[in-house]
């Protein structure tokens, strides 16, 4: 069976890497741990996992510091995972059950990356990401922030997933930093770090200049595909901190220029719609979104609910707005077959019982 290397990045990890290294130690053969400037005592536990420690001078370049720990890796292939990751058990098992896989030799191996979750612990917001890569193919990591490395050869596509379980958000502003100092020193951004600098405006309340470089990335010919209808969604939520409802619904209709509607955008094109009081369009969009189908294959940000959950409790909504209470119901019933525990649903059940509807089986 093929060897696997975990090469982990670390600093100042001491409250979440043993949970992480606990659940992934004994589906790796090699653990490589790359301390850059831990001042707590991170490199005591990952000591308790492995004596394969190197310190990396931390100079604001994610690709950098992970390539050092991958070049340190001896394995027929290095996995990745940050220290707020966690691999739960069902997924633990699948992992061994696909580690059979490689002896097929792929170059690549992609998985989803969970990112937020409900109430019951399953994913709400998830992405694919490139996870393990045969050593010796050429793979690099590019770029110094959301780094990224480029595939090519044979990728394998597997069912194990990975979880993103941050305790707390260290230094928000670290990476609209490093983007800021990468300009001032003359770097151009590719396509990929002009979408997250964008991005990163906009979680800073830089809603104008977010736009101005959102804009500019949809201008760039080598965008991918996924990141232009996400770049939509997030110019359209620009607009909408502005309070420029119209430009945000034309934002998010430019998304069907590069393809077939996407649910998250038909959810974002009826909630807008709703505000305005478009009770019919908002429901129809709603309804466009209940037919969309769930393709992670793709590899763009997904957001689960958007394609049953979330429609079903926004026809709940424009029904009941419309008049339709016996359909709001049915909506509703809906709603608690899908998420029973949601405070929305359980408001609601309170809600429709003071109306005098009746649990139905």
């Amino acid at each position: 069976m093929k060897t696997i290397s975990l090469c982990m990045i670390v600093k100042n990890e001491s409250d979440v890497l043993g949970r992480c290294l606990d659940s992934a130690a004994d589906l790796v053969d090699e653990i490589v741990i790359v301390d850059t400037g831990s001042t707590d005592n991170t490199k005591e536990i990952a000591s308790k996992y492995t004596n394969q420690i190197f310190d990396f001078p931390w100079r604001d370049d994610f690709a950098a510091a992970r390539n050092f720990a991958f070049a340190q890796g001896k394995s027929d292939y290095l996995f990745w995972l940050d220290a707020d990751d966690v691999i739960e058990e069902k997924d633990r098992l699948l992992f061994l059950q696909e580690k059979e896989r490689l002896d097929e030799n792929p170059h690549m191996v992609m998985m989803d990356y969970h990112v937020s979750f409900d109430e019951k612990g399953n994913p709400t917001f998830s992405y694919r990401r490139e996870r393990l890569v045969k050593r010796n193919a050429g793979f690099r990591w590019k770029g110094r922030i959301h780094e990224v490395i480029p595939p090519h050869g044979i990728v394998q596509q597997w069912k194990a997933a990975i979880c993103h379980r941050k305790e707390v958000q260290k230094d928000p502003d670290r990476n609209l930093r490093i983007f800021q100092s990468m300009i001032n020193q003359g770097e151009i951004l590719d396509a990929r770090q002009q979408y997250y600098y964008g991005r990163e405006l906009y979680y800073h309340e830089q809603y104008e200049a977010a736009i101005n470089v959102l804009e500019e990335f949809l201008k760039m010919p080598n965008a991918w595909l996924e990141n232009r209808i996400d770049c939509c969604r997030d110019l359209a939520r620009c607009y909408d901190a502005m309070g420029d409802t119209e430009k945000s619904l034309t934002a998010l209709f430019r998304s069907f220029l590069w393809d077939t509607p996407r649910a998250e955008v038909c959810c974002d094109l009826a909630d807008c719609l709703f505000r305005l009081q478009q009770y019919q369009n908002a429901d129809f969009w709603y309804g466009i979104a209940e037919q969309c189908s769930y393709q992670p294959e793709r590899g763009g940000f997904l957001c689960p609910d958007c394609y049953d959950f979330l429609p079903a409790l926004g026809r709940c909504r424009c029904h009941f707005a419309m008049g339709d209470r016996e359909g709001a119901y049915q909506y509703h019933l809906k709603t608690e077959q899908l998420r029973p525990s949601h405070r929305a649903v359980i408001y609601n059940n309170a809600f429709f019982a003071s109306l005098g509807f009746e649990k139905r089986s």
